[in-house]
């Protein structure tokens, strides 16, 4: 038996997770000397809360090697594939390496550096699991995700750069500037990094739509099987906008919207959106 599996920074819904019968591995978010599991005992609006009340961003760690050994069964004859948040972010990817050699499972656990994170891993997760379904061997799944990591569309938009720089990723007088200006970046994750990108002006529902509008021709070329909302809290007359440009696109057979877990929330703050697929 196949059994996929990835860290929580894929972002995926409970239904999602139960439909294609997915095993999560949950990250550490630490609020100062307290210790949480992401999607499992903190919410991101507890999240928001703390940081605004302390001025600063949640610590988050990969799972260790001793948790990640919790979830593979070395007397199974079962074979895993497991997904992690780009290596280049996280400790997660070297420690379920770590995990399956400690347990001398190389040879049946195949670990998916995903290169991308939130949805954009989950994009990745659903069509792996879609493949174990169709009867494909894990070998021929992991060889055709690594064939598509690079097809993965994933941006977002940044609704206020206040958290960005707590945690670093932005100086102070940008983000100030930012904020006087009302200036929201868009940010992509390429190479397993992120990189921003333009910038948009104006009311969230605008400049929202002005970041998805932008994306129209790539949205016409992508895969039809599915594409992602996926937001940190936002207004739902935004993401029903958003949905509504979406579905008059006539190109996706599926429409999801989920929620960011606390790590990517923790990073990016309330009111971020993105629209994630995997191009043909």
């Amino acid at each position: 038996m196949i059994k996929i599996l990835s860290d929580s920074t894929c972002d995926l819904s409970k239904e999602l997770v139960q439909k294609y019968d997915l095993g999560i591995i949950p990250l550490y978010v630490r609020l100062g000397d307290e210790e949480y599991l992401d999607g499992v005992n903190i919410s991101p609006e507890e999240l928001y809360k703390w940081s605004d009340e302390h001025g600063e961003t949640p610590k988050t760690a990969a799972a260790s090697v001793e948790d990640i050994s919790k979830y593979l069964d070395p007397d199974s004859s079962d074979e895993y594939i497991i997904f992690t948040i780009s290596s280049s972010m996280s400790a997660s990817f070297n420690n379920v390496r770590l995990a399956a050699e400690d347990l001398e499972m190389s040879d049946r656990v195949y670990v998916i550096d995903s290169a991308n994170l939130s949805t954009g891993i989950g994009l990745l997760v659903l069509y792996a699991a879609e493949m174990a379904k169709a009867g494909k061997s894990a070998k021929e799944i992991v060889q055709e995700i690594e064939n598509t990591k690079a097809k993965v569309c994933a941006s977002f938009v940044i609704d206020t750069l206040v958290y960005l720089h707590r945690g670093g990723r932005c100086s102070g007088v940008a983000a100030l500037l930012g904020t006087a200006l009302k200036l929201h970046p868009r940010i992509a994750v390429a190479d397993g990094a992120m990189h921003p990108e333009k910038k948009y002006r104006g009311p969230s529902k605008r400049f929202v739509l002005d970041y998805v509008k932008d994306m129209e021709a790539e949205l016409k070329n992508a895969r039809p099987e599915r594409v992602f909302i996926t937001h940190s809290g936002c207004d739902r007359e935004i993401v029903e906008a958003v949905r509504d440009y979406l579905s008059g696109l006539g190109v996706f057979d599926e429409i999801l919207e989920t929620r960011a877990g606390g790590v990517v929330s923790s990073h990016c703050g309330p009111g971020t959106l993105g629209v994630l697929f995997i191009a043909k």
